[in-house]
């Protein structure tokens, strides 16, 4: 398959799956803070228990760039607990407070206020920040335009034969951004004419409207987190690792016959 018809074929799943569901108001937080640390929990865990972790920072009044630079290691691994691997995602957390205060003087502002491959590459040399949570970082939480790469898009990349499932998470990400531009501009339109709510109430990954998935930012940026967050969508209720249920699935009509 030509690179040109792969980038078509993105577009029209894009086009499909937002006609099917709408918008998805990832991510689902109030802060970027909270963002961040959201995208350090949710490694190697289910969204649910990263939800019971953010409750407990919560509660205990340490969800923020303070609350995490001064509370104890040992507390902060406590409260963290339920997202599991906790001694090294609190680690991890201490770490990146540690090189926002030296690098930015504690200021996100001023951390996402830096060209965008600069910041990758700093952000990726941080303990603990793969490609992918370098990408959630700019993307939700920074507003910057790069494309989130998870095991869902791989998964069903993979199976409508578009890119091979073990292919370099480069090679995804700039599939996926090449193919996604000229979206930026439909984007407006199409947000007008959002889809109705479905019968089984499911649509995609939907989350309710939050403060930073309601925040403003540039069409192209939309373009990438409302495709991530309907691959999501796609991933937790059609495409399954081991037993894919594509009847009713938006992209279904798209499968190779052999996949079917």
């Amino acid at each position: 398959m030509s690179s040109d018809r792969k980038a078509n074929d993105v577009r029209r799943y894009y086009r499909a799956l937002y006609q099917s569901w709408g918008a998805q108001h990832w991510w689902p937080a109030d802060t970027s803070l909270e963002v961040i640390v959201g995208a350090y929990l949710t490694q190697n865990t289910a969204w649910t228990n990263v939800e019971r972790a953010l409750g407990n920072l919560r509660t205990a009044q340490v969800l923020s760039i303070e609350g995490i630079r001064h509370i104890t290691l040992a507390r902060l691994q406590r409260l963290i607990r339920p997202s599991g691997y906790f001694r090294q995602k609190a680690r991890r957390l201490k770490t990146f407070v540690a090189f926002l205060d030296a690098r930015y003087s504690g200021s996100l502002d001023y951390l996402f206020a830096q060209p965008t491959d600069k910041l990758r590459q700093e952000l990726l040399g941080l303990n603990g920040v793969g490609p992918e949570t370098a990408d959630s970082i700019l993307l939700y939480a920074g507003n910057h335009p790069v494309f989130v790469v998870d095991a869902y898009t791989r998964r069903i990349l993979a199976r409508h034969e578009i890119l091979p499932e073990k292919v370099d998470y480069e090679d995804i990400r700039k599939l996926m951004q090449r193919a996604l531009v000229p979206l930026a501009q439909e984007l407006k339109q199409t947000s007008a004419n959002a889809a109705a709510p479905l019968e089984s109430g499911i649509r995609g990954a939907a989350h309710p409207p939050s403060a930073i998935s309601t925040a403003n930012r540039t069409a192209l940026v939309q373009v990438y987190n409302e495709m991530h967050g309907l691959l999501v969508g796609v991933g937790k209720h059609c495409c399954g690792k081991s037993r894919p249920k594509c009847d009713g699935c938006p992209l279904q009509r798209f499968l190779p016959c052999g996949n079917r």
